[in-house]
């Protein structure tokens, strides 16, 4: 059983004894190959029709400290470092049934203000009707609380899918589910400030 936050119900907030201790995940997974199975030679010719998908997010720390999350530039992070939070691997291939993961320590997260998780195609066509992409946050007691990413926008690539706030010590977490040309866009509209450029994996 999960919780899902949709357009007419989009937030939850869960009581200070479940931000307090423990460590948070953040499941990111979706339909890796939209298209079926390809034939060797279709593959070869015309490409697979796989889509990869990462998982990221931008992080703002109570002191002001603002970061990044992400297998793009190898930001990585860990759990005992600012700002406590953790992604587990760069599913490229697809092949990894549990997607990619975010882990927030929750030990320290009233040092933490808010976190914006998001997702962006890193490889394929732009389709996230096709992705059919779902985050689902498993709090350290409680119920699994799911987000789709079902209001597509064709085109553009990067998605900030929820925001995670300490509400005065409570855990916050608000469905965004919004789409935008790219990281420097996304990091905009949500006032992190943060400096972008180029990279690769």
């Amino acid at each position: 059983m999960t919780v899902s936050l949709t357009k007419s119900s989009p937030t939850i907030s869960l009581e200070k004894k479940n931000a307090a201790a423990g460590t948070m995940r953040v499941n990111l997974n979706w339909e890796q190959n939209p298209g079926g199975k390809q034939s060797v030679w279709k593959s070869l010719t015309q490409g697979t029709s796989s889509i990869d998908l990462d998982l990221g997010c931008l992080v703002q720390m109570q002191n002001g400290e603002i970061g990044v999350i992400q297998a793009l530039g190898n930001c990585f992070g860990g759990l005992n470092q600012s700002p406590y939070i953790m992604l587990d691997k760069d599913d490229r291939s697809g092949s990894s049934s549990d997607g990619e993961n975010l882990f927030i320590n929750l030990e320290h997260f009233s040092e933490i203000k808010r976190i914006l998780v998001y997702s962006f195609i890193y490889e394929g066509a732009p389709s996230w009707a096709k992705a059919k992409g779902v985050i689902t946050i498993y709090p350290v007691a409680g119920t699994p609380i799911e987000v789709q990413l079902d209001d597509t926008r064709e085109g553009l690539g990067m998605c900030g899918i929820a925001m995670i706030e300490n509400d005065n010590g409570n855990l916050k977490i608000q469905r965004v589910v919004q789409y935008f040309d790219g990281h420097q866009t996304l990091d905009r509209a949500f006032g992190f400030g943060l400096s972008w450029v180029s990279g690769s994996k």
